[in-house]
């Protein structure tokens, strides 16, 4: 091998710790990319705080959808200002894992959400309206029915 062929070779010690590093394409994290991405993080959690807190919306499912979405995109901030994660990184392996880390966790959330609903609606016993009705009678109303 030539001496130029050695020293582009990834597992030679003087490659991966000369000073050739303008060709390696690895994200650079700058003080105002931190910044920016510290006062998103800052911004997306203070404001489903206020939301929570300030009783902003009357309906309680619309205030979690809401809580829910916020903290996914600052998932998105965490992984692209912190974890400098795109699609270019690592030969687009990191996006790759992340993509099915998701599938997984997906997998596994619906299933066990749709196990407990299944089993909470097959192990309840069924009760007709008359059931029902007693159930929520006082002592004295059932003793007029007897």
């Amino acid at each position: 091998m030539s001496s130029a062929s050695e020293s582009r070779d990834p597992h030679n010690a003087e490659y991966l710790h000369g000073s050739d590093h303008a060709n390696v394409d690895l994200p650079h994290a700058t003080l105002r990319g931190y910044l920016t991405g510290f006062g998103l993080s800052v911004i997306l959690t203070i404001v489903p705080f206020w939301i929570v807190m300030g009783h902003v919306f009357s309906d309680k499912n619309a205030t979690i959808l809401l809580v829910l979405a916020f903290g996914a995109v600052q998932i998105v901030v965490h992984m692209v200002y912190f974890l400098h994660m795109n699609s270019r990184s690592e030969g687009g392996w990191n996006m790759m894992a992340l993509i099915f880390t998701v599938i997984l966790v997906v997998i596994t959330l619906s299933g066990s959400i749709w196990i407990m609903y299944d089993e909470n609606a097959n192990m309840m016993p069924a009760m007709t309206p008359d059931q029902m009705q007693m159930h929520t009678m006082t002592p004295e109303q059932m003793q007029q029915m007897k």
